[in-house]
Parts: structure tokens; sequence; C-alpha cells
């Protein structure tokens, strides 16, 4: 292999058809890079695994690797799951060289992806959004979801954009509504920032519909998440290109095992937790 592999790092859903999204989207990527060889993992919940997918790709000829993380918000399975897999797969092929891309984070090709997701949810036009992210015990990743919403609101004529979260974090799916209804929006677009669909995606659907139920009076209607979008595999190469180059820098600005942020003092320097476990209810 000329050009190191690709290791596309998911992170894996009890649901079937998001972890079906999640392969469109690896037919997708590759038809975009062709020259590429693409190795396929998840963190945790499908198969293969990381590891599995890391053997896969040694054997198959690979001497450097690039693992590229399909997360929009980097919290704790960008933070910790990730590079551990990496530090693993050293350990066991001490000759391959492994490098760690950044997360897809907020970048202009998906805030575009996002608005038009909005658009065709919002139709003839809606008073307000609810752009709803999948929600983390990371303070980091969930601020980075009000940047998004501002990113989206501003000047692009979508009236109120209000951020939720579908877990783990305030506000939740029927706080936002309400906020957006006491704001007055009569008419409200309710749009997952999720990549693919899953167990948390249905959810969100779900609270949508009950909280419109017990307010006739409002309109409420749930867009697609991002889902498979070739723009979205044009950023994985933009990240890999950007790790090749040794210009992938994490973001630690505001982590909260490198920063004292008010609150979480408590947490510089302590060891990153692994979220597996934490996370797994919400899946």
């Amino acid at each position: 292999m000329s050009e190191p592999a690709l290791l596309l790092v998911g992170h894996g859903s009890r649901s079937a058809a998001g972890v079906a999204a999640y392969w469109e989207f690896a037919d997708v990527l590759r038809s975009r890079a062709s020259e590429l060889h693409v190795g396929c993992g998840f963190i945790e919940l499908s198969e293969p695994d990381l590891d599995t997918a890391i053997d896969g790709l040694v054997g198959a000829g690979a001497t450097s690797v690039v693992a590229v993380p399909l997360v929009l918000l980097g919290a704790g399975h960008l933070k910790s799951d990730g590079p551990a897999a990496l530090a693993r797969g050293r350990q066991r092929h001490p000759g391959v060289s492994f490098t760690y891309a950044r997360d897809l984070g907020i970048h202009p090709l998906v805030l575009g992806v996002a608005e038009e997701r909005v658009r065709e949810a919002a139709g003839e036009g809606v008073d307000a959004v609810v752009v709803v992210s999948r929600g983390s015990s990371d303070p980091d990743a969930n601020s980075d979801l009000y940047k998004v919403g501002r990113l989206l609101a501003d000047s692009r004529g979508l009236g109120l954009v209000e951020p939720a979260f579908v877990s783990l974090a305030p506000p939740d799916v029927p706080a936002a509504l309400e906020r957006c209804r006491r704001l007055g929006a009569q008419r409200i677009a309710v749009v997952p920032y999720f990549l693919f669909t899953g167990v948390l995606v249905d959810r969100i659907h779900e609270q949508a519909a009950a909280w419109a139920a017990s307010h006739p009076e409002v309109s409420v209607v749930v867009g697609p998440e991002l889902g498979p979008d070739p723009r979205i595999a044009d950023l994985v190469l933009e990240r890999y290109d950007e790790a090749v180059r040794g210009e992938a820098r994490m973001n630690c600005d505001c982590c909260i095992y490198r920063v004292a942020l008010p609150g979480y003092e408590s947490r510089v320097g302590a060891p990153v937790a692994v979220h597996s476990h934490q996370h797994s209810h919400s899946h």
C-alpha cells in the first residue's frame, strides 16, 4: 500500500438500521477515494470491533494506519476509546505506524448538510428549529452543540435555533420544544444532529411526537438525521489528509482533564474514564 490505510471508526449501535447506514457510508467513502484501502470497525455494540479491524488492515499489508473517528462532537469515545484501540494496535504490531485524526467537528461541510436537513423538515417554513445531539457527560462536547446552533441560526433565515440533548444533559427535547413554544413559535422543526439513525434518533422522534400530542396548537415536524452524505465522506478524507501531513490536533482548549473548568476542577489530571459502560444504557 503506497498510501496509509484509513480506519473508519464507527460508534456502533443496537439498531440494525443505524449499522446499515454506517456500511452505506463506508461505500460512499470508498467511491470517493478508490485508491485508499479503507478498513471499518466499531467502538462498541457492533462487529467488527476496532482491534479486529486494525488486525485486518495489517494482515492485508498496511504498514501505516490513519484512524478517522466518525464523531460530530468530540466527547469520551473520541478522547479515550479510539486512542486506546490504537495503543493496543501499536503493542500488537510494533512495526506499523498508527495515527489518530481529529473528530469531524464543527465544519462548513457538516453545517451545510445540517442546514439542508433543517430545510427538508421545514418545508414551507418554521418559526423555530430544535437541533438535537446525543448528549454527553463532557461539557466541551455539549457546549459545541450551542456553537452549531448559533452558526445555523446566523443569517440563515431559519428562525430561532434551540439546542437540545436526547440523553445525559439538559435541556431534553420536550424542554427545548416548550422553550420554543413560550417564545412564540407555532411551527417547530426537530432535527437530529446525528450522522446515522439508531436507538437515540428513534427516541427523538418518540419524544417530539409525545410533546406534540399534548400541544395540538403547535405544529411539530421531525426531520432526517445527516445520513451517509458524500459531503461527510469528503470531510473524513480531509481529516485523513490532515493526519497524514502531521497537522491533526485534538481540541483540548476546554478539556476537563486539562483545563480547570468551573465545577470540574477535580477532573484535571485524572485518568480519562472509558465511557462505554456509562453510555450503554442510552443506545
